[in-house]
């Protein structure tokens, strides 16, 4: 094939050249493709820009390719890892600065880099929607931090998009970090010294807490040999946080262009507790990092064709634009009623996280509400209060949301629409959540099932239609930069049929490998599995024994505390924890009293 048939081959040299000149390294594997950018290991994909597309759209993919190519020589994760604080906040801002770091050291060093960098900036603040904000409250901290920290250091003015999020915090972060500011331009090319000085900045504004003594290399190096999953939490808002995101990777062809995003066979079977060899039985304990294997009694016929993927690979971005408007539309007419529910959920988890109060002491405050006792009866002693600290520990919450067939309609939409509102209300409140689903990517079987028949149909042969997990929101990404992914939901071609068990085991393995002291998992599911295509072949009950098992075994081996609310049928046969509610518009009040509960729970 010569230039004339492909124009955009020597547009793929020469930004290959330039990334690999960049990096300094002339084998890093470079190649183009649709859907976000990627990288693992030696190899990183850029999307491939459109024939006839703007000057400021190819500087935006030039500037995706510098990112990676600029961390992968000026970053060095093992460094990062040691300083790093661990969880909340305080972490988002400290990879925030670290990128504003090493993007400062291209900017300064090339001019044609620096344009390349501010163009995919402002493409990456527009996805997210930084563009829209009105409000402080819906600025993040973090995200303003570390465009500040960069427009420091390079003395660019920032991007539209990304001067909107610095204008609500500009004044407040130069007034407490301002000297500590003019200290990163000193040791912008000694990434230690560097983490430093970012350490002291969030302490400045506020975070010290957070700042706890970070762990030896060699706990990191063991940390990370168990959280495989943990890892993908990082936002794949910034490239170079993708990279960290294997289940992300595109396959490409061998010329380099995007195939179907499928999951990684080998991958897959450990992402969702299986083992390699169906004939091997598994381990009926949950292993080392807690996660669960599938029961040895259930296989599926092949994962080849299952997927794990984030909500904005399955949808153009401008058709999740329009239905993420749809969704902002039916949040008028329950905005009010889901409101209130919210800001009573947010109103009881601050009155657990600040103070409470200790009665029937021998000392202390008097208790005027027991004075009454005393008039009616002398002989009783009086009663004494006194205020204590609340220790609110830690805490991560996991709404699993079946994305099947049967909830299309009112059903799905009030469960995107409590998502994202009880969503935004817990991260208010520091705790954070992520948001999942899961159906199957065909009906009737897929692919899977035409390998079996291929095969010869075996008898027996296990779950026998193509997965779909579907990541909305990770729990390390702020609602900012993702909550157009939940308009995903809207979309009714998406909605097919429900595997439940594998659903629940995978969201748990997510969860139960991260670090929060306190981990949630809510199921919203409007019944049993169902997927026509393994339930004609196998035992009619086969699907419903290994929901029941994975429930079995995240409630009687695993700290993860688990709740169930089922729309129109009743769960509480299979949960210990669950709620049934008979009308799509019960499930805000019915998430807000659950989460209430189990956060109530804490105290007592």
């Amino acid at each position: 094939m010569n230039d004339q048939d492909n124009p955009l081959e020597p547009f793929k040299r020469a930004t290959t050249a330039t990334i690999r000149a960049i990096a300094g390294d002339d084998e890093l594997e470079v190649t183009f493709g649709q859907g976000p950018p990627a990288a693992r290991g030696n190899r990183i994909r850029v999307p491939l820009p459109s024939l006839g597309c703007s000057d400021e759209e190819l500087n935006a993919v030039r500037g995706m390719g510098d990112e990676f190519a600029l961390k992968l020589r000026y970053h060095d994760d093992s460094v990062h890892q040691r300083r790093s604080p661990r969880g909340g906040p305080a972490e988002e801002m400290f990879q925030w600065i670290e990128d504003a770091r090493v993007a400062s050291i291209g900017s300064l060093r090339m001019e044609g880099v620096a344009q390349n960098l501010d163009a995919s900036l402002e493409v990456q603040c527009q996805q997210a929607a930084f563009d829209t904000i009105t409000v402080e409250s819906e600025a993040p901290l973090s995200v303003a931090v570390g465009l500040l920290v960069r427009q420091r250091l390079t003395g660019r003015e920032l991007p539209p998009s990304a001067e909107n999020v610095v204008s609500f915090w500009r004044d407040y972060v130069e007034e407490h970090a301002g000297n500590d500011l003019d200290q990163l331009r000193q040791v912008l090319h000694d990434q230690e010294a560097f983490a430093d000085v970012c350490r002291h900045i969030i302490a400045d504004l506020g975070l010290a807490p957070e700042l706890d003594d970070p762990p030896e290399m060699e706990d990191n190096d063991q940390e990370t040999e168990t959280t495989d999953d943990g890892a993908e939490s990082d936002s794949e808002f910034a490239p170079e946080d993708v990279a960290l995101d294997d289940d992300t990777m595109v396959d490409e062809n061998a010329d380099g262009e995007s195939t179907m995003v499928e999951m990684d066979a080998d991958m897959d079977l450990d992402e969702l507790g299986a083992e390699a060899d169906p004939d091997e039985a598994p381990m009926q304990m949950p292993d080392d990092a807690g996660r669960i294997r599938i029961d040895h009694n259930y296989q599926a016929f092949t994962n080849d064709f299952d997927e794990l993927v984030r909500a904005e690979e399955l949808c153009e971005p401008d058709e999740l634009h329009r239905l993420r408007g749809l969704l902002d539309q039916q949040l008028v007419s329950l905005q009010h009623a889901t409101s209130k529910l919210a800001n009573r959920l947010q109103r009881k988890l601050m009155a657990i996280q600040n103070r409470t109060w200790e009665f029937d002491l021998e000392e202390g405050v008097l208790d005027a509400a027991r004075l009454h006792q005393v008039i009616t009866d002398p002989m009783n002693p009086l009663a004494f209060k006194q205020e204590k600290e609340m220790e609110f520990r830690d805490t991560v919450v996991t709404m699993l949301i079946d994305s099947s067939g049967s909830m299309r309609g009112r059903s799905i939409t009030i469960a995107a629409m409590c998502a994202d509102i009880l969503g935004r209300t817990l991260e208010r409140c520091s705790v954070k959540v992520e948001v999942l689903g899961f159906t199957t990517r065909a009906w009737r079987g897929g692919q899977s099932r035409e390998r079996w028949i291929a095969a010869g149909k075996p008898s027996n042969p296990g779950r026998l239609n193509d997965l779909r997990h579907i990541i909305y929101k990770a729990a390390d990404d702020p609602w900012q930069r993702t909550r157009r992914n939940l308009g995903l939901m809207m979309r009714e071609e998406l909605l097919k049929e429900n595997i439940d068990g594998e659903a629940l085991i995978w969201a748990h393995n997510r969860l139960v490998t991260r670090n929060e002291q306190r981990k949630i998992l809510m199921v919203i599911s409007d019944g049993l599995p169902v997927d026509n295509s393994t339930l004609l072949v196998n035992p009619s009950n086969y699907l419903e024994q290994h929901l029941k098992y994975a429930i079995e075994m995240i409630e009687e081996r695993s700290p993860v505390e688990l709740v169930a609310i089922g729309i129109g049928h009743d769960v509480t046969h299979h949960y210990n924890r669950a709620v049934t509610i008979t009308d799509a518009e019960q499930l805000g009040g019915a998430m807000t009293d659950q989460l209430a509960e189990l956060f109530a729970m804490q105290t007592r």
